[in-house]
């Protein structure tokens, strides 16, 4: 699951912070990673070994901060067993015999609950965009 969620971020960092999202292809809801400022955000390098340490200092910082990225949006999206779509909580269902998200509900004619809100109530300020 983390690996898949890992393959389906989407990079939307800059030279002052790390952010990640993801887009729920069922609804278009967009989620955000909390930003994680980086450390030498703002700082220019003196010389030209310094430039090099700063870049290989972000490339570290980015690598962490993609991973905190995916382990909150463990939370945040499910993997439907069936048509292997990442999909947010909102379009995934808890039904009786197997969990899927609504699409494949839908065509199966199956029902369920959706997944608690409960995971994205800790990132209420990341969750829950729509693309417009």
């Amino acid at each position: 699951m983390k690996q898949v969620i890992r393959e389906h971020l989407i990079d939307c960092s800059d030279p002052e912070k790390f952010v990640f999202n993801l887009i729920c292809p069922e609804c278009g809801t967009v989620w955000q990673s909390t930003p994680v400022a980086f450390s030498k955000a703002g700082e220019v390098p003196p010389t030209e070994s310094k430039r090099v340490i700063y870049y290989l200092l972000y490339e570290r910082e980015k690598q962490w901060a993609c991973a905190k990225a995916v382990e909150e949006a463990v939370h945040c999206f499910n993997l439907c067993p069936l048509c292997e779509r990442l999909v947010c909580n909102s379009c995934f269902l808890i039904c009786q015999d197997i969990d899927m998200c609504l699409r494949c509900a839908e065509q199966l004619q199956e029902t369920g609950e959706q997944v608690s809100f409960a995971g994205w109530a800790t990132h209420e300020d990341h969750c829950g965009e729509k693309t417009g």
